[in-house]
């Protein structure tokens, strides 16, 4: 839909919640997958069925492999089926136990990884200028049974990876990056991958740089990276010689060739989704109540999402409210981390008064709206979204009203 056919639908009455047509005929999605260059994916499946070589580190991993570690600037990567995996294995052959200091603004499988192998998460607040890791709430939940801090790199912001590490090495702690949004981005120049003890990837179907399903783990680290090699296939050391505990974390042929054949495109899906972050950046400009979430464009950024927050008392409708309207209208936004892992169970019933610790996640995270951008999405597009957006602002009295009703 264009600008101007939007301005023809936008009355109150004829959004799509009530009861009026969708503005876009076809669902919006915010990680909707990247596809590389088909002919060349098709070739790489071929070849990899005619080897019959189709799992148990076939030459696709192998070089997906070294593909993945020279860009980061890593010794070793370790491909996985899926990101979740890697982190469970990483935690494992890091040796963690007892507590590890976590944020809870972020995904629920960084707290699960932790939770399914017995160790407690501990919540940690998050600082307001980029929503990752507050170095300054850190030492305050560390206890004797403390071994480690986990940092999640969000929608491709870095931690603050220099405090992080600081307060790590005073108090002997081990540290892990879920670095999931954040392949293809650096810190002070370094890309992400390069810190702590090890960080891991997501190759998520949704994820900028996909494998239909997959992940890695890198680290610089030779014996923690032949540990998590031995980890990821049974603990095997040859054919029929189990000389460590491990499960099946491999990342299959057909997968690695996806990986391989889209990375060989990352420049461009670099270059959409900063196209999109530009016409988004320009069309939020100014509107009130809503705060755009900036990168630091002096360094390497996938741009992979573009984030919103919501301050209702100046836009007149809530977050939630806004979800509703856009998907009825087939925006499929999303609320990248609501209401944050420990209003989730079996968190919300371990730890009831959690929030009290945790009041910059209580505050932003009912507010926070992620919105469509990748290869699928075009610039008229976003320009009718952000007319959406604007008219539903200006008559927000007017649709809450009308909300009630319903």
């Amino acid at each position: 839909m264009t600008k101007e056919e939007m301005k023809k639908k936008l009355e109150v009455s004829k959004l799509a919640i009530f009861g009026g047509s969708p503005a876009f005929p076809e669902k919006l999605h915010v990680g909707r997958p990247n596809i590389g260059d088909r002919e060349v994916l098709v070739r790489r499946l071929n070849e990899a069925l005619d080897r019959k070589w189709l799992t148990n580190r076939g030459p696709l991993v192998q070089e997906f492999e070294r593909t993945i570690a020279r860009y980061t600037g890593v010794k070793h990567c370790i491909a996985m089926c899926n990101g979740t995996i890697a982190l469970e294995i990483a935690i494992r052959a890091l040796g963690l136990k007892g507590e590890v200091i976590v944020p809870s603004f972020t995904f629920i499988a960084t707290a699960h990884a932790l939770q399914w192998q017995e160790i407690t998460p501990v919540f940690c607040d998050v600082r307001t200028s980029d929503f990752t890791l507050d170095p300054s709430r850190i030492e305050e939940l560390i206890t004797p049974r403390t071994t480690g801090i986990v940092g999640v790199h969000l929608w491709g912001r870095p931690c603050d990876i220099l405090h992080i590490e600081q307060i790590a090495r005073k108090r002997n702690l081990k540290i892990l990056y879920d670095a999931a949004h954040s392949f293809g981005c650096s810190y002070n120049g370094r890309m992400i991958g390069c810190f702590g003890d090890a960080e891991v990837f997501s190759f998520h179907g949704t994820k900028f740089l996909n494998s239909l399903e997959g992940g890695a783990v890198v680290t610089n680290d030779d014996d923690l990276a032949k540990k998590i090699r031995l980890m990821k296939n049974f603990g095997f050391d040859g054919y029929d010689t189990v000389i460590y505990i491990g499960t099946n974390g491999k990342m299959n042929e057909f997968s690695a060739a996806t990986g391989l054949t889209n990375f060989e495109a990352i420049d461009q899906f670099v270059e959409v989704n900063r196209r999109n972050y530009h016409v988004y950046k320009r069309e939020l400009a100014g509107i009130p109540g809503v705060h755009f979430v900036e990168y630091n464009e002096r360094e390497k950024c996938n741009y992979q999402y573009i984030v919103i927050i919501i301050d209702e008392t100046k836009t007149g409708l809530d977050c939630n409210s806004l979800v509703k309207i856009f998907h009825a209208e087939n925006v499929l936004v999303r609320r990248y981390f609501y209401p944050g892992c420990h209003q989730m169970e079996p968190y919300r019933s371990f730890f009831p008064h959690a929030k009290m610790l945790l009041p910059n996640t209580e505050r932003y995270s009912p507010r926070v709206m992620s919105l469509p951008t990748g290869t699928s999405v075009q610039p008229e597009q976003i320009v009718a979204m952000t007319s959406l957006l604007k008219y539903l602002l200006r008559n927000a009295d007017s649709i809450k009203s009308t909300l009630k009703k319903a």
